[in-house]
């Protein structure tokens, strides 16, 4: 099962960095069964023990999976492979609408954000032991908070949307815990749960967000932990509606003990309101990130929560990278504060895109779904077979395995920068590669 790799090393340590970078390198490849445990310990002449201990130290850094008597094999999507590897290759002359990310035309100019921050940087330069947080970026997020309904709580700053989940799990989660997670779902959080040595509860998703029957499932087979998207949910475009929240929070109501956290990522592209559910279990974080609306270059998120799961954030933080450049902070309270984006025409930009493509794909008898966000999911039978077909007729879109976990096939077109004349061949090349789906429900 291994090919040409063979195993080495005498010590647990040296075990299992050698399997780790020959999954790094290709020579063991997504998928690849691992040697049971007594079998490679015979081979290697070392107590099945320290075999053991290396299993386990790959499985708690997401390179393999052990799935009972099936046995231990490198995970689908290792944390030591890159993302890169998962690209559709666009054909020369094609389109890219695989990547997700934004209109480069939409976001706004940095300059003056960035020379506002610095000539503040150039008067007071930040030193250590300032505060972590610019106070100005804390007064413009809460107040929009505040206006969202999110309850009153700390903030603190992270590196991105992804940076504040891996630090709000990693601050009150233990390897062998269990994360209720969307399924289809940001593949990024479906690739970190289990590189942090936790494992994956899919919850199913329709247009208005997670089922309410699928959560109480999770968390009644031991999740201890939510990760739910507020709006433009990647990779569905389905947004948590007022009704969904509600019957959200009823199930949460019985599970207090549960961790949950919110990503609301499309703050500033979508024209819908988000309706919270924090505020019914003991920790929780609402986190909303800059990066769609001002440029993923940033790096940057406002993570409010509990005062228990800020401070564990920050205290943590405070040991690895210390803080997340005040200059970048200023630069994005700059932009926020000023305006430099007009949100409800961006919104209605991304809207009127996704709009027009899934009604072109109705019209040619094809079910597709976004209600939010600059993405369109469409339900397939055969989604390798489909994004082949597309990428002969020039268009790359994204393959729905880098999303699902039980969830049925599905193919992801991001409409960010389609333009009116796009939407009808772009409709009639994803017809003529698929075949019409009356699915509603997507896990």
């Amino acid at each position: 099962m291994l090919g040409e790799y063979r195993i080495a090393g005498r010590g647990a340590a040296e075990i299992a960095a050698g399997i780790e970078e020959a999954v790094g390198a290709g020579e063991l490849e997504p998928g690849q069964t691992l040697p049971p445990m007594r079998e490679l310990a015979a081979r290697l002449g070392v107590n099945p023990n320290t075999v053991a201990a290396a299993y386990r130290t790959l499985r708690e850094r997401g390179v393999i999976e052990t799935a009972g008597r099936r046995g231990s094999r490198v995970r689908p999507k290792p944390a030591t492979t890159g993302r890169e590897q998962l690209r559709v290759e666009v054909p020369p002359g094609g389109r890219d609408l695989s990547t997700g990310n934004p209109d480069p035309a939409l976001l706004p100019r940095l300059a003056p954000a960035l020379a506002a921050a610095a000539e503040a940087a150039d008067r007071r330069p930040v030193l250590y032991g300032d505060d972590p947080v610019d106070a100005g970026l804390v007064r413009t997020v809460r107040a929009e908070l505040d206006a969202d309904g999110v309850p009153a709580g700390p903030l603190t700053v992270t590196s991105g949307a992804l940076d504040a989940i891996e630090r709000v799990l990693t601050a009150h989660l233990r390897p062998g815990d269990t994360v209720a997670v969307e399924d289809p779902g940001w593949g990024s959080v479906v690739d970190l749960v289990p590189a942090l040595g936790l494992h994956l509860a899919p919850v199913g998703v329709d247009d208005d967000g997670p089922r309410p029957d699928d959560l109480r499932r999770a968390l009644e087979a031991g999740a201890r932990a939510l990760i739910v998207t507020a709006r433009a949910q990647n990779p569905t475009g389905a947004s948590v509606s007022a009704t969904r929240a509600r019957a959200l929070r009823a199930v949460l109501r019985e599970h207090p003990g549960t961790l949950l956290v919110e990503d609301d990522h499309g703050h500033g592209v979508v024209d819908l309101p988000v309706h919270p559910l924090a505020g019914v279990t003991r920790h929780w974080a609402f986190v909303r990130s800059a990066a769609k609306t001002y440029g993923p270059d940033l790096r940057l998120a406002v993570l409010a929560g509990d005062p228990v799961t800020v401070d564990r954030v920050r205290g943590r933080q405070s040991l690895g990278p210390g803080w997340v450049s005040l200059l970048l902070q200023r630069a994005v309270a700059h932009l926020w504060a000023t305006g430099a984006v007009d949100r409800s025409a961006v919104a209605r930009s991304y809207g009127a895109r996704r709009t027009a493509l899934i009604e072109a794909l109705a019209e040619r008898g094809v079910t597709a779904h976004g209600r939010s966000g600059m993405n369109v999911w469409v339900p397939v039978p055969d989604e390798t077979g489909a994004v082949a077909r597309l990428v002969r007729r020039g268009w790359a879109v994204a393959p729905g395995a880098r999303f699902r976990l039980a969830s049925p096939q599905g193919i992801r077109v991001t409409v960010s920068t389609l333009t009116a004349r796009d939407i009808a061949p772009l409709a009639d090349a994803i017809a003529a590669a698929v075949r019409p789906s009356p699915a509603r429900v997507y896990g």
